[in-house]
């Protein structure tokens, strides 16, 4: 884009900053052309390409998304000076991509730079969605000099172990499909006509190959681009929380007292694979600190803060954060950033939590086709909000979820064949093309949903899942925070998973006649880890085992009429790969192995589901 195209605007490209090895990093300065003096500075690091578009980058006044360059300029008039910088290994930046290694020392040595620069007043502000969030607190954690206030919008692992790469030990397959197309956009295809055509070849194989467990060096779709390969085999062998995953880059929570204490916002929503790392982080880097922390919580999916809708349920006009909690977005963060890098005054997110409580609805299809749930925006002063009470609905043998616990002695049993394993339908997750969607939808088999083996089939009835749902409630239910599962369970196999899924279920209406079980958040575990995630312990087949399932934090008016239901079973692919059962170490292929998995219900193996509702 040329400067004749961004009036009032300069720009000083393709500067190649030098990092503490030598390698050169493509960065892209956009400076007001009136400016006089020096002036504070907006830094957006990102592996999508310092030039490109971004799907978030829109709003609902400008639908279509705007070009990273026009945001950068709209930024300048704003009397900043903004750099954007092609990550290390991507598009114009020289050296070796390793995702997310790489960025806490690249991060530092780039802001080093920036501040020696004739056009910086020492203070910089950073900013960026999702990689654009991770590389903002691999930066931060290394404490930096000069930095100011950080807009961390769907990203920045607070522990990409526990969440974002792993999950209850499983790994997440969004990495596999993140990889395959980044691989093709990686400067070394663009360069080897060769290997370009062989990634091409392997992505069209891509469903098969997402039930291949794990892929390895040389056995891989990524064969063709080693350094793709090599990091995605790293992440899925590593599968105990060892030294690996305290690297810089996967693990704020190591380095919460090492960050610079400064005006933050953490802003995610309920089906984006990072809500729990923005909750996680909020309350982490909040204690002890005098700067202002926000915490944004929405319904949307991956960014899509301006549409109403997730998947196949819509949340009404008043789910957007245009015209809801600012204007728009560009609003919004020149706000923030004018209130503490410009001794502004913030207009907007007068609270310390916003979360849009999601329900309330029509439950009938709207215009669009899709289901009304409806919703509102809620501030609360901490998160969980204060006035929130931890409330256990304890599981009986006939399905039922119960304020008291079971006086009886009973287990509830299925076998899980990892051959046939549960598909993912929605959820919160994103880059998972075309092998899923994020979002929430009515948990029944569709026609083109991949893994799907009976089309039109609920998954509550496949005989691997056990369902648990209170009575119609009598009265509404708003369950807002954290999510977990505590089960005594057993299991035939050296080893096997877990899984819990919670759900908003629907009664019957002349849209949908058989109800609609909406998802709302997933949780898994692999038994291994039932002691910790620090080593695996396989499991002695037939003992019962007490386990903990933390599942994704949620914001949900439960409507009278409706059922709180807990799904269990021991997969959700392509979510998460699939456990051979066969206790084989992650990283080894081994052939799998048919599980009896069982849920121990007693007055010693008290199984619940815990919610936090409101008071």
């Amino acid at each position: 884009m040329s400067e004749s195209e961004l009036p009032g605007v300069r720009v000083l490209r393709d500067q190649m900053v030098s990092m503490r090895d030598g390698v050169r990093l493509a960065t892209d300065v956009y400076l007001p052309v009136d400016a006089i003096g020096a002036l504070p500075v907006l830094l957006e690091r990102t592996p999508y390409g310092k030039t490109g578009t971004n799907h978030a980058d829109c709003s609902l006044a400008e639908p279509m998304p705007r070009a990273k360059p026009l945001v950068a300029a709209a930024f300048a008039h704003g009397g900043y000076a903004y750099v954007l910088q092609d990550c290390r290994g991507r598009y114009g930046s020289e050296g070796g991509f390793s995702k997310y290694l790489n960025e806490a020392a690249d991060g530092v040595d780039t802001l080093a730079w920036i501040r020696t620069q004739p056009w910086c007043n020492g203070d910089v502000g950073t900013l960026g969605l999702s990689y654009g969030a991770h590389v903002q607190t691999a930066l931060a954690g290394e404490h930096p000099p000069g930095l100011k206030a950080m807009w961390l919008d769907s990203g920045g692992f607070s522990s990409a172990y526990h969440s974002g790469i792993r999950q209850g030990g499983a790994y997440e397959l969004k990495q596999l499909t993140w990889a395959m197309k980044h691989a093709l956009l990686a400067p070394e295809t663009a360069a080897d006509p060769e290997r370009r055509q062989s990634l091409l070849a392997e992505q069209a194989r891509l469903g098969q190959w997402a039930r291949v467990n794990p892929w390895l060096r040389g056995d891989s779709p990524l064969t063709a681009a080693p350094e793709y390969e090599a990091y995605i085999v790293d992440q899925w062998a590593h599968e105990c929380f060892d030294d690996y995953w305290c690297q810089s880059g996967l693990y704020a929570r190591g380095r919460y007292r090492q960050f610079p204490d400064v005006p933050m916002v953490h802003l995610s929503s309920w089906y984006d694979p990072y809500a729990l790392t923005a909750a996680e982080n909020y309350c982490g880097l909040r204690q002890g600190r005098r700067s202002p922390a926000k915490l944004v919580l929405g319904p949307w999916t991956h960014g899509q803060r301006s549409k109403t809708y997730a998947g196949d349920v819509d949340f009404g006009p008043a789910a957007t954060l245009d015209q809801n909690l600012a204007p728009d977005y560009q609003r919004l963060r020149e706000d923030w950033f004018d209130a503490h890098l410009r001794d502004g005054v913030g207009r907007y997110l007068p609270e310390s939590v916003h979360y849009f409580l999601m329900g309330g609805g029509s439950g009938l299809k709207n215009a669009s086709g899709r289901m009304d749930h409806g919703g509102c925006w809620k501030a609360a002063a901490d998160w969980p909000p204060p006035e929130s009470v931890e409330t256990a609905f304890y599981l009986h043998p006939q399905g039922e979820l119960h304020a008291r616990p079971y006086a009886g002695e009973a287990s509830l049993g299925y076998r899980f064949d990892p051959t046939d394993p549960v598909p993912t339908i929605g959820g919160a997750t994103a880059s998972g093309a075309p092998l899923m969607v994020a979002g929430a939808f009515d948990q029944r088999e569709s026609e083109g949903l991949y893994g799907a083996r009976q089309p039109g089939r609920a998954l509550a009835d496949r005989d691997d899942v056990l369902v648990f749902q209170t009575a119609p409630l009598a009265q509404a239910v708003d369950v807002v925070g954290p999510i977990q599962a505590t089960l005594w369970v057993s299991t035939s196999a050296l080893d096997t998973d877990f899984t819990i899924k919670l759900i908003d279920l629907y009664p019957p209406n002349a849209d949908y006649p058989h109800g609609y079980a909406m998802n709302l958040s997933h949780g898994i575990l692999r038994l291994r880890f039932r002691n910790g995630f620090e080593r695996a312990e396989l499991a002695e087949p037939g003992q019962v085992y007490p386990i903990t399932i933390s599942a994704f934090p949620t914001a949900n008016r439960f409507a009278a009429g409706h059922r709180i239901r807990l799904d269990i079973s021991s997969s959700n692919f392509p979510h998460f790969d699939v456990n051979p059962n066969s206790g084989a170490p992650a990283g080894e292929r081994s052939d799998p192995v048919l599980a009896k998995n069982r849920v121990h219900l007693s007055a010693d193996c008290r199984s619940a589901l815990r919610l936090h509702c409101l008071s």
